[in-house]
């Protein structure tokens, strides 16, 4: 994964689909932009019942975010108060919106700060969520901009300190 973009609950404003991507975004909103190297992901398992006739898609994002600063703590900090939107730009480019009628919420982490020379001081962050579809591509993202190809939305990014 290249990066992943944080929005506050609710700030994307109306989304419009088509043929499962999203197309536009209606918000006014900041994104929270946090750079990704190594082993982060975004698991998306499919939970079906035939005796209830339900199926949905628990989403699971894994985070590892090195390089400590105050600024960083603060957005960790309201993150994980809230349930946040969640745009993930994969290693192919492609950006998917996780988290779109529910949000996502921190189900477990840790701040770090490494004991020996070579090891992380940072913060690891688990979010999950659960929702009726899989995750969205987005149309006209760029690994820069997610919502560069929304027409609608006027998005502010905000980039973290961890590049």
């Amino acid at each position: 994964m290249q990066a992943v973009f944080f929005v506050n609950f609710g700030g994307l404003g109306a989304i419009t689909e088509s043929a499962d991507e999203i197309t536009d975004m209606a918000g006014t909103f900041s994104a929270f932009k946090f750079d990704l190297k190594g082993a982060n992901s975004l698991e998306q398992s499919i939970n079906s019942s035939q005796e209830a006739g339900t199926t949905f898609f628990e989403q699971t994002l894994s985070l590892n975010l090195p390089k400590l600063s105050k600024e960083d703590m603060v957005q960790f900090k309201l993150i994980s108060y809230g349930r946040p939107h969640c745009v993930i730009v994969d290693n192919n480019g492609n950006a998917f919106l996780a988290g779109k009628e529910h949000g996502l919420t921190v189900s477990g982490g840790s701040i770090t700060t490494g004991a020996a020379f070579g090891d992380m001081s940072g913060t690891t962050l688990t979010l999950s969520g659960q929702e009726k579809l899989p995750a969205n591509f987005i149309a006209g993202a760029t690994a820069a901009n997610p919502f560069a190809g929304m027409s609608s939305a006027t998005a502010t990014i905000v980039v973290g300190t961890n590049s």
